[in-house]
């Protein structure tokens, strides 16, 4: 398997599993990956395209999403968490990723170092617009610079770019404390904990099986609070 293949080809997420890594409900994760049709009564229908990519028909409980599909996932994880509501921001992400001139542009460096930029004038151009004023609360205006806001850079900085640009592994951002990542070309693209590879899944069944967090620290040499912090994560997320 070659490394373009693991991250853009391949699928290896579930819609459940992705919806799980950047923390969105599997039903918001399945509108970004198929797109939407909305009839409401009285009104003409919406409709809504894909804007992470997939690979494949779904079907049930089998893998849909390639890492780059995850990687937008997160940047619109990030978009969602700033209060943004997606329906009006999608026409800005268009014109971003008309104006970054890429494929997969959300999975790209220049988002990080070119995007606010091209959102701030999307925004000037289009002031009396909604989607206009939604993508002027993406950015603010730093030592003179037009950057994202902060929930979005925290994301971005998260990301590891390969020498084509585009994010080759990124820090999952629902932990704390724990040194958690995805990467596509190993554990088969399931978050694994810096500190020796090891897969968040496996250390976090072993605990709920019965294993203390001092055994597990010992047997693996992953701190007490990277630990704590992983089971806390999986704890709210099964509630």
């Amino acid at each position: 398997m070659t490394i373009d293949q693991a991250r853009f080809v391949d699928p290896l997420y579930t819609i459940t599993e992705a919806a799980d890594i950047v923390k969105v409900p599997p039903t918001t994760l399945t509108t970004w990956a198929r797109g939407y049709v909305r009839r409401p009564p009285g009104r003409p229908e919406v409709r809504g395209s894909p804007i992470i990519t997939s690979v494949g028909e779904p079907r049930r409980n089998q893998p849909l999403i390639p890492f780059v599909g995850l990687t937008e996932a997160t940047v619109l994880a990030a978009v969602r968490g700033s209060g943004v509501p997606m329906q009006r921001i999608r026409p800005a992400l268009r014109k971003l990723q008309e104006g970054l001139g890429l494929r997969h542009a959300l999975a790209h460096k220049r988002l990080y170092t070119d995007g606010a930029e091209l959102l701030y004038d999307f925004s000037e151009r289009h002031p009396d617009e909604e989607a206009g004023r939604a993508a002027r609360r993406l950015v603010v205006i730093r030592n003179r610079q037009c950057v994202f806001t902060e929930v979005i850079e925290e994301y971005l900085q998260g990301f590891q770019y390969s020498e084509d640009g585009y994010v080759e592994l990124f820090r999952v951002p629902a932990y704390r404390h724990a040194q958690v990542v995805v990467d596509p070309t190993r554990s088969s693209g399931a978050p694994i904990f810096v500190t020796g590879g090891y897969r968040v899944e496996d250390l976090v069944g072993r605990f709920l099986a019965g294993e203390s967090v001092a055994e597990l620290r010992e047997e693996f040499g992953i701190p007490t609070d990277q630990i704590e912090d992983a089971v806390r994560v999986a704890s709210r997320r099964a509630a």
